[in-house]
C-alpha cells in the first residue's frame, strides 16, 4: 500500500517537474497541465496486492485504493499482465463504472455467468445486467426497484431489458435508504 502511494506521489511530482521545466524553457508563455485522476470502479485481489480497475477497463497499479467505501471485487485472483481488461471482465467494469454514486457502497462483487454480467449487492441481491449495453438505463431501473417502498426483500433483479425489469424472491433485505 505504501509503495503504491509513493509511486502515485512520484507521478504527480514528475508532472509538476515537467510543467516547471516547460515554463522555464518557454519563458513568459503559460503552460497549463491537466492531471486526470483515475476513478476506480472495482478491485482485483485483496490486501497489499490489490489493484484498482477503472470503468473503462484500465488497470491502475499505482493508485492507492480507497478505504471507504470498499470497491466491488472482480473474480480474478491476480491482475492481468497487461494494462487493460478485455472480454467478460471489461463488460463487468463497464457496468460497475456506470453505477450511480448512491448505490456504489452497496455493491460487493461482480461475475460473468450464463445471463451475462451479474452484480451482487452487500446484502446478497443479484442484479442481472446481461451485457453492458444500455447500462445507464439498467442502473436507473435497478435504483427504482431497490428504492420501491413496497418491495422489502429480493433475491434477484433481471435488468437485461431495462424497460421491463423483473424481480423475484424474498431471501435478501434491500440496502438501507440513503
Amino acid at each position: 500500500m505504501i509503495s503504491r502511494l509513493w509511486r502515485g506521489i512520484a507521478v504527480i511530482l514528475a508532472v509538476i517537474a515537467v510543467a516547471f521545466v516547460a515554463q522555464k524553457l518557454f519563458g513568459d508563455k503559460t503552460v497549463l497541465g491537466t492531471v486526470r485522476v483515475p476513478k476506480p470502479a472495482a478491485v482485483i485481489g485483496s490486501g497489499e496486492d490489490a489493484v484498482a480497475v477503472t470503468g473503462g477497463g484500465a488497470v491502475v497499479r499505482w493508485w492507492p485504493l480507497p478505504d471507504s467505501p470498499a470497491l466491488p471485487l472482480l473474480p480474478l485472483s491476480e491482475p492481468p499482465r497487461g494494462k487493460r481488461l478485455a472480454g467478460p471482465m471489461l463488460q463487468q467494469v463497464r457496468v460497475l463504472g456506470a453505477a450511480p454514486p448512491a448505490l456504489r457502497p452497496y455493491l460487493a462483487a461482480s461475475r460473468y455467468g450464463e445471463s451475462g454480467v451479474d452484480v451482487e449487492t452487500t446484502s446478497g441481491i443479484e442484479l442481472r445486467f446481461g451485457d453492458a449495453s444500455l447500462v445507464a438505463q439498467k442502473w436507473k431501473s435497478a435504483a427504482a426497484i431497490l428504492a420501491d417502498p413496497e418491495i422489502t426483500a429480493l433475491d434477484y433483479v433481471d435488468l437485461s431489458a431495462p424497460g421491463r425489469p423483473t424481480y423475484a424472491g424474498s431471501g435478501h433485505a434491500l440496502p438501507p435508504a440513503s
